[in-house]
């Protein structure tokens, strides 16, 4: 009897672990300003890129992911929140009313520039699971102060924490203030604060293998200011560049990146961790236009066209992704939420109300429903000097898009015209088609109100009294 009972809690205990959910790790890797071209597998001949290149061989690469704002903080609210901006009211970075008065037309919607903590975040429902949450780099999402960040809005461990960084060497700030970087009070002379970030998130790696981790390593790379190891400049520029991709300093700081990114995947594999982990690269929003371009995509940075708003996305899910592949299935920002809670097995959130649709499926092969995305910008963006791509005193004007199908459609508000494109056959949204095809433009301007009016997403109308036509041609 006493074998039989032996045999019996053995197997009672096969079965409890057949039966226990996957908890996989995710190790969620976020760049700043990282454009779709801006990868030698994307077809850059001047940016190198070897281990993101890897990485993508070895899991899924996503051909028309998208960032859910076109510069970093909505983006990023988004992001944690599974909303779309009109839900948090982070439309944009500081204030809404970027540029001189005398060329906006309309006083845009007032930005939110915390994001309220009444909010459940994503690292909230990995914490509330059971799992070790950790950021290491950019938050961008409130201060200590306003209760509101990385620590209020549910990571355990923070290394950063910060808006940006004024420096990219140490001691990571200028004209003698002290260093806004969370837990980084020390440091050798010459580092560089993309090999900090890499270390913190190295020693995060050794510290949680024994649990499960949710780790948002959010470099600051490429953002401003374009600062890079003299070192590897000196090798782009004895490189030859092209009319799209060409300056040295930047390419420098993607290659520190990419050696970051290696080092950390590396970890994974002699931590044993790897077959365990799910990892995630993403890109906040798309090129800086005055340090890159993403063409043949229009537009950069700051801009509801494809060049500010679609980004690279990798994702690597050891024994379900398929080795090397590819999807051309939209998918956006918001969409991270319920997938991650998906793939974690998490099937009771803390928050049930999303705008993001999973993409677990295509993870495994399997397709997800038709759906349209959208974007919402009610404010100012002005252009940037340098880019000499855009001849407009601004990247944006105040613009609601969405992307239905093949079809994208942009809703101007100073004026009040769309702008219709294909962006299958016109990935680079050269040929206005709202003329030509007045029932797809009706059709998509009808959804696009639909969901402006679900969402109680505000529209400037108010005129600004100090616009002056003259400055602006307008």
């Amino acid at each position: 009897m006493k074998y039989i009972a032996l045999i019996l809690t053995f197997l009672l205990t096969i079965t409890e672990q057949a039966q226990k959910p996957e908890r996989p790790n995710v190790l969620f890797i976020l760049v700043d300003d990282w454009g779709w071209t801006d990868l030698s597998s994307a077809g850059s001949k001047y940016y190198e890129t070897p281990n993101i290149d890897r990485l993508a061989s070895q899991g899924l690469k996503f051909t028309q992911a998208y960032s859910v704002g076109p510069n970093c903080a909505p983006s990023r609210a988004s992001l944690m929140t599974g909303k779309y901006t009109p839900r948090h009211g982070i439309y944009t970075v500081g204030n809404s009313d970027r540029g001189q008065s005398v060329d906006r037309k309309l006083v845009p919607i007032k930005n939110n520039t915390v994001l309220d903590p009444a909010f459940t975040t994503i690292a909230e429902e990995f914490k509330h699971a059971g799992y070790q949450t950790g950021l290491i780099g950019k938050w961008q999402l409130g201060e200590k102060e306003e209760h509101a960040d990385a620590h209020a809005q549910g990571f355990d461990f923070a290394i950063g924490n910060s808006e940006g960084t004024p420096s990219y060497f140490y001691p990571y700030s200028k004209n003698g203030k002290p260093t806004p970087h969370e837990g980084i009070t020390s440091g050798k002379e010459g580092e560089y604060i993309t090999d900090r970030l890499t270390d913190e998130a190295v020693k995060f790696l050794d510290s949680n293998q024994k649990k499960p981790f949710f780790l948002y390593l959010s470099y600051f790379a490429v953002h401003t200011p374009v600062e890079a190891k003299e070192s590897i400049i000196a090798k782009y520029r004895a490189k030859k560049g092209d009319e799209n991709h060409n300056n040295p300093t930047y390419a420098a700081m993607i290659q520190s990146a990419d050696e970051g990114i290696g080092r950390v995947l590396r970890t994974l594999d002699s931590l044993k961790l790897t077959e365990n982990t799910l990892v995630v690269f993403f890109s906040d929003n798309g090129g800086q236009g005055a340090n890159t371009s993403n063409y043949p995509l229009r537009g950069s940075k700051g801009m509801l066209y494809e060049g500010g708003v679609r980004v690279p996305l990798i994702v690597k899910w050891p024994g379900k992704t398929k080795v090397g592949s590819t999807t051309d299935t939209p998918v956006i920002g918001v969409d991270f939420y319920p997938t991650l809670l998906e793939i974690a097995n998490i099937q009771k959130p803390m928050n049930k109300e999303f705008d993001g649709q999973s993409f677990a499926p295509i993870l495994v092969q399997k397709q997800t429903p038709a759906r349209d995305i959208f974007w919402h910008f009610p404010a100012y963006l002005e252009a940037y000097k340098g880019d000499k791509r855009n001849s407009d005193a601004f990247r944006t004007r105040p613009v609601s898009t969405i992307r239905s199908g093949d079809f994208k459609l942009h809703q101007f508000y100073e004026d009040g015209r769309v702008e219709l494109y294909n962006i299958r056959e016109d990935i680079g949204e050269t040929k206005d088609l709202s003329k030509s095809n007045p029932v797809k433009s009706k059709e998509l301007k009808d959804k696009l109100n639909a969901w402006i009016a679900k969402t109680n997403a505000p529209i400037p109308t108010q005129l600004n009294p100090e616009f002056a036509p003259a400055s602006t041609g307008k």
